[in-house]
């Protein structure tokens, strides 16, 4: 089945929302079997509508449409294609029921928009929105299914996975994917391939497709199998034999992330942490605490920008500061143990440097990190040089010092 998405929204054009609808059903589509040939954004326009749906591939097999369905005037998608397919509107008895029955239990008045939602075109067939008032429509024309959903990303999604997806799984032969993604941290894309190069040449032996999926201070690797789920076992080990060749740097799976994974860790070690922040300034601990459960092992931060509260709550002594700078070995040293003993922590992470633009000089340049965690057996340190960027700055010193901190949790 080849698939066609068509993205309807101003907001999406002009950075407004990020296209979300687009990469979930992407995902969802390709496991299913799908191949997904094309996807656009387009403006809420009739005439961009239709010059979109002129424009399809000819080998194209199902057209999935979001957004511009809803109660609004400028909510135009559904008028759009019954006039496209030549389907008059008619009130639907049983889509009017649901929109009446979603007011009610809200206790909320219904208005002349959201009654007229319930007319739709007469040779669709109705996708049932147990979530929202804009019913999907499935239209058949020419050999090719048109499906047509609503922009709000948890209405789409369970149409789709309650309707959609089961009834196009029975008009074509899908064979399903296999995907399973390794995430790793520290290593940029042309240096993790390099390093990982006679693994690589493995993964294509056995017939599987390699992607490499890099952001900033993570890349992700795709293993895909044509075969389904009958080749886990094969790509399992795979990646097996990946961590023990990269451990330091291999933390995870699919939708693993450094937090969930470290939270873990220190359950099943029963270890508390605490968080001594500069440069990161409470993101470092956001993040720690963003898991659900994080307060039985996150006890709390000191948030030490300036130099006085770096000495006054994190008791790192003004000599050292005065001597070595704040963005310093030294000084990240005795933030960690000094945080560990006023938090009450088994773990301390300290955090100092300069995340830029400004600030920088010539022996320590804007980009320049250190990180420390201390624990009862003493205190490690590593040193980053990172770019002049300062959001990426942030957010790669906040990912090395939880890779960090991973790694120590995992010997």
């Amino acid at each position: 089945m080849k698939v066609e998405l068509i993205s309807i929204g101003d907001e999406l054009l002009i950075g407004q929302t990020i296209n979300t609808n687009a990469s979930w059903l992407g995902e969802k589509l390709s496991k299913a079997g799908a191949d997904i040939l094309r996807t656009v954004a387009i403006s809420d326009k009739k005439e961009e509508i239709i010059a979109s749906l002129d424009n399809i591939n000819s080998n194209t097999d199902c057209i999935i449409i979001t957004g511009g369905l809803g109660p609004t005037k400028d909510d135009i998608t559904k008028y759009t294609l019954s006039a496209y397919f030549g389907s008059a509107l008619k009130q639907d008895p049983h889509t009017l029921g649901k929109i009446e029955a979603f007011f009610a239990q809200r206790e909320r008045p219904m208005l002349k928009s959201n009654y007229k939602q319930a007319e739709l075109p007469i040779d669709c067939i109705i996708l049932e929105n147990d979530y929202g008032t804009a019913a999907g429509m499935w239209f058949e024309k020419n050999n090719k299914i048109y499906i047509s959903l609503p922009g709000v990303p948890y209405e789409m999604q369970g149409i789709m996975e309650e309707q959609a997806i089961p009834m196009l799984k029975k008009h074509f032969k899908l064979e399903s994917l296999y995907h399973k993604t390794a995430l790793t941290q520290g290593l940029g894309e042309s240096f993790l391939a390099e390093k990982i190069a006679n693994w690589e040449a493995k993964v294509y032996s056995n017939n599987f497709s390699l992607a490499y999926l890099p952001s900033p201070g993570i890349v992700k690797l795709r293993i895909s199998s044509t075969k389904g789920i009958g080749d886990e076992n094969k790509i399992n080990q795979l990646f097996i034999e990946l961590e023990n060749e990269i451990p330091e740097h291999f933390f995870g799976y699919d939708k693993d992330t450094l937090p969930s994974v470290i939270g873990k860790h220190l359950i099943d070690k029963n270890l508390t942490i605490g968080t001594v922040e500069s440069c990161t300034s409470g993101l470092l601990a956001s993040q720690i605490s963003s898991i659900p459960g994080a307060s039985s092992y996150y006890l709390g931060a000191l948030l030490t920008y300036s130099y006085k509260l770096k000495s006054t709550l994190a008791k790192v002594p003004s000599v050292l500061i005065i001597k070595y700078g704040a963005v310093s070995e030294e000084v990240a040293i005795e933030m960690a143990k000094n945080g560990r003993v006023i938090l009450g922590a088994d773990i301390c992470i300290s955090t100092t440097g300069i995340a830029g633009p400004a600030g920088g000089t010539d022996t320590k340049p804007v980009g320049l990190v250190w990180i420390a965690i201390a624990t009862k057996d003493g205190v490690i340190t590593k040193k980053h040089q990172f770019s002049n960027n300062r959001e990426r700055n942030l957010k790669m010193t906040v990912l090395s010092a939880l890779n960090l901190l991973r790694i120590q949790l995992h010997k």
